[in-house]
């Protein structure tokens, strides 16, 4: 488990730019659960999970994973971060090489780093022809999985997602979240995805956390989100298409899929036929 407790940060502290990115949050990260943290730009979002990966020195609060503080060293081998663009780390030869570089690092046998390479590249839907190609000749999405597989092939406990699927076309994007939150979620791995987009949150979140200017404006499930409009606004954010199609329609319900709301749709459609 995650712990953060009364955690706070400023930014060039004690001079005229000070600036306050974080202010008292605490909340808990439960072992397999997928945690999205929302936010418009500068609501805090980069700078909590810097500090839960140990990127960032606390200031104030404390953070915990596993009974260990962040400051311990040993958390590098349990939390994983993937930062938006993660493609622009990569500068081996091989696909192969790039994916096991992190993994080569921590001392571990040429048989242990050939596993896990292989098993980060199933996980993140890449083929096995790829592993001594160059990286720099593959789609943008590919490399995108090379740069998350790398991650994944050091095996981590927790894994944060900052904004996985920015700058991806909407078929790249699709295939990638598919595999994310399929093959990776299915071998236990805690998720902390970061992102603003509410349509992602609504399909693949047990529960969000919202930030605005530093602070924690909602902790829940994204079902309840959806029906705080006040919150979505005061943290410049939009509930999913879905959800605004069923206010257009004046059905004060909430859905998460597609599916759902074909449901609550044709519930209420049958509900207006019979009082006819």
């Amino acid at each position: 488990m995650i712990s953060v407790k009364n955690v706070s940060y400023t930014y060039m502290k004690g001079t005229p730019f000070e600036k306050t990115a974080l202010e008292n949050i605490s909340f808990d990260v439960a072992e397999s659960e997928v945690l999205a943290i929302a936010g418009h730009t500068g609501s805090g979002k980069s700078t909590m999970i810097q500090i839960m990966a140990g990127l960032i020195n606390l200031q104030s609060g404390s953070v915990e994973i596993d009974g260990l503080s962040v400051a311990d060293k040993r958390i590098r081998r349990l939390v994983g971060i993937v930062f938006q663009y993660p493609e622009q780390q990569l500068f081996e030869e091989t696909v192969e090489l790039d994916i096991g570089f992190a993994p080569k690092n921590f001392g571990l046998s040429y048989i242990e780093i050939s596993a896990r390479v292989e098993e980060a590249m199933r996980q993140v839907g890449l083929p096995n022809d790829l592993k001594k190609v160059s990286p720099f000749e593959l789609s943008g999405g590919q490399k995108r999985r090379v740069a998350i597989a790398g991650i994944l092939a050091l095996k981590p406990k927790y894994l944060i997602l900052d904004e996985p699927t920015a700058g991806l076309d909407p078929l790249a994007k699709e295939n990638l979240l598919k595999e994310i939150f399929g093959a990776v979620k299915k071998s236990g791995v805690t998720i902390i995805l970061v992102s603003h987009n509410m349509e992602d949150i609504a399909r693949f979140a047990n529960r969000v956390i919202v930030l605005a200017q530093g602070k924690i404006l909602f902790n829940g499930t994204p079902r309840e989100l959806f029906a705080q409009d006040k919150i979505l606004a005061r943290a410049g954010l939009e509930p999913p298409p879905i959800n605004q199609l069923l206010r257009k329609l004046n059905i004060n319900e909430q859905a998460l899929t597609l599916d759902e709301a074909e449901k609550i749709i044709l519930k209420n459609l049958n509900k207006k036929a019979c009082r006819l």
